[in-house]
């Protein structure tokens, strides 16, 4: 019989990266409750670690519930012990299941499977990457082709560059950044996934093979800084590729925006009416602590009246699309789970809002698919906060 100090549940607790070592939980339940997945879970938070205690890590690994986090960070922040649960205690698990044979569902190999291939979680060819800018009216500096020194490094990323409906608003974006004067570029298709969800969802391996990619491939070109739409990304590149000694400054959109409001107000000069309500994403939000720049945005379009939901900032509820739930829908609701976005949509019209207004990629089709189910499809817009700033420049699509 092993003992307490050699059991492995124990000193895999015992492993720290950030905040205590998971063995100091004091079993107050806090994660549990506050997790919107927890009531679901075989296995929510608090109930990993006792059982990890009790010399169950078998048991934790081999359940369904491994896979039903989605990394909204709402265990960690309250946690009174600052342990880090949705960062690294869910991907360590994660990481130890797939090392002892133990496979993630299918939907999340493919995605897995389609990074290590293509460099995209879509399995799209790297040849399409600058398919969106097909149609853009403004100049384009494609990096991979020739380099030259930009103020921003603009990193597309995936859904931005592949799906279509991204694409609206990554031309608008394309145009925004040349009506205030900046220069700047993209890599083409020599662009990569960062990789958060990945590493997130265990598979620290792939991660650290897309951070070394990324990080030859930065340091090939000059820049001020790198930008970017998603906001994963973000937090992947703001928070963890300098563990790998891969530091970069790096500004998620709604910030890069809200610092050059002076020189955005001027050319906001079309009436946006609508009664509009945000959506805090939880990596810039909860994660990052990023709540009033968007609103910022928001509140200097002309026309915009700005509504808050019940739960709001720090205490929004998460898209669930974060941490590879974008690809683990069935395999939540399977388990007894509820679509978060299918939620999140009836919280916006309980207020009143026309437009549900985000500033993550992932949110677009998630939470459209969400008011279709909801019965909200022609009651409730949602829109990028691109979009409406694009629209009030009168830079946004023009319908054919």
């Amino acid at each position: 019989m092993t003992t307490l100090q050699t059991d492995p549940g124990m000193e895999f607790l015992a492993q720290r990266v950030d905040g205590d070592p998971a063995f100091g939980c004091i079993q107050c339940g806090t994660c549990a409750a506050s997790c919107p997945l927890g009531a679901a879970m075989e296995y929510p938070p608090r109930q990993l670690i006792l059982q990890a205690r009790s010399g169950n890590l078998d048991k934790i690994l081999s359940s369904p519930s491994l896979w039903m986090c989605v990394g909204c960070h709402t265990c960690s922040s309250r946690c009174p012990r600052g342990i880090e649960l949705a960062d690294d205690l869910w991907p360590a698990l994660r990481d130890r299941a797939m090392q002892e044979g133990i496979q993630p569902p299918a939907e999340l190999q493919e995605t897995f499977q389609n990074i290590f291939k293509y460099g995209n979680s879509l399995g799209e060819s790297a040849r399409k990457r600058l398919d969106w800018a097909k149609e853009l009216d403004v100049p384009l500096r494609d990096l991979s082709k020739e380099p030259t020194a930009v103020e921003v490094l603009w990193l597309v990323c995936d859904y931005p560059s592949y799906y279509p409906r991204n694409q609206v608003v990554t031309r608008d974006f394309a145009r925004i950044l040349t009506a205030l004067g900046v220069r700047w570029g993209v890599l083409g298709n020599k662009e990569k996934a960062v990789g958060d969800c990945d590493r997130l969802f265990g598979e620290e391996g792939l991660f650290e093979m897309l951070v070394e990619n990324n990080k030859k491939l930065f340091d090939k070109h000059q820049f001020e800084k790198i930008v970017t739409l998603d906001t994963h990304s973000y937090r992947a590149l703001e928070h963890f590729y300098p563990r790998y000694g891969a530091e970069y400054p790096v500004e998620h959109y709604t910030t890069f925006l809200a610092d050059r409001l002076d020189l955005l107000k001027p050319l906001l000069t079309k009436p946006v009416k609508a009664t509009v309500t945000y959506h805090d994403n939880c990596c810039i939000g909860r994660r990052a602590g990023i709540f009033d720049q968007p609103r910022m945005l928001l509140e200097a379009i002309p026309g915009v009246k700005l509504v808050e939901m019940a739960r709001n900032r720090e205490n929004a509820l998460c898209c669930g699309g974060g941490g590879g739930g974008m690809w683990l829908d069935g395999h939540i609701v399977e388990h007894g789970g509820q679509r978060l976005s299918d939620q999140r949509v009836r919280q916006a019209a309980e207020v009143g809002a026309e437009v549900l207004a985000v500033s993550c990629p992932l949110e677009l089709s998630r939470f459209e698919d969400s008011t279709k189910v909801a019965g909200l499809e022609n009651k409730l817009l949602v829109r990028d906060i691109i979009e409406l700033l694009a629209e009030s420049m009168d830079l946004g699509e023009k319908e054919k």
